[in-house]
């Protein structure tokens, strides 16, 4: 997907994010740096397919998320989560898209896949949970999207979200009731592209957090 300027090591690396990010602050470090960008490349462009309106645009944006990062590594805390502070570039340049292409629709492509071992029922998952994305972007305001994004596909836990967000973790919390209940309230009034995945949706495991299914707990 990127360049031969982000040409990533496939060799698996154990080493923490934050350390990764710690070498790669050294002088023309760069091999720590690649394996962050291979351990996060789908990820970022996940996020951002969810966010502007076509692929070209998402692989654009997430090149250059990866080079405003390696530039700006030198400020990276590494006493933070590393996903946190990539994710929040991530989301400052899709605003920024947003912004200047004056877009509406935003067609969606979450991250996480369905659980099953049943080809064609994870199939069907696949296609309602990126119908269903595609209809939480056009439903909900910006940093609630956001934040059931994070928190749904991306698992992230409050304290991330609110780091990524530059949120506190209780206006995180309130952003997630909020979306949650947009999203119930839309299909209690018969929001017809949300009833129309809704069945299938409800089965994944992260039904509960966007607001299809029941749920004992939000968060």
């Amino acid at each position: 997907m990127l360049p031969e300027l982000l040409d990533v090591t496939k060799n698996s690396h154990t080493a923490s994010d934050e350390q990764l990010a710690r070498e790669a602050q050294q002088a023309g470090c760069m091999a720590p740096f690649e394996t962050l960008v291979h351990r996060y490349e789908e990820r970022i462009f996940a996020f951002l397919k969810c966010r502007v309106d076509c692929m070209q645009d998402a692989q654009d944006l997430t090149q250059g998320v990866f080079v405003q990062a390696y530039r700006k590594i030198r400020q990276f805390n590494p006493r933070y989560p590393f996903a946190s502070w990539l994710f929040t570039i991530a989301r400052r340049m899709s605003i920024s898209h947003y912004r200047k292409a004056c877009i509406l629709d935003v067609p969606a492509l979450p991250g996480e896949l369905f659980d099953g071992n049943n080809p064609g029922r994870e199939a069907a998952w696949n296609d309602a949970r990126e119908k269903l994305w595609g209809v939480a972007r056009g439903l909900l305001p910006e940093s609630q999207f956001a934040a059931l994004y994070l928190r749904a596909a991306e698992q992230m836990s409050i304290m991330d979200i609110a780091h990524a967000l530059q949120k506190s973790p209780s206006h995180v919390k309130v952003l997630l009731h909020r979306a949650r209940r947009n999203m119930v309230q839309q299909l209690a009034e018969g929001n017809e592209e949300l009833n129309a995945v809704r069945d299938t949706a409800r089965e994944a495991p992260t039904a509960a957090l966007i607001g299809v299914a029941p749920a004992e707990s939000q968060y």
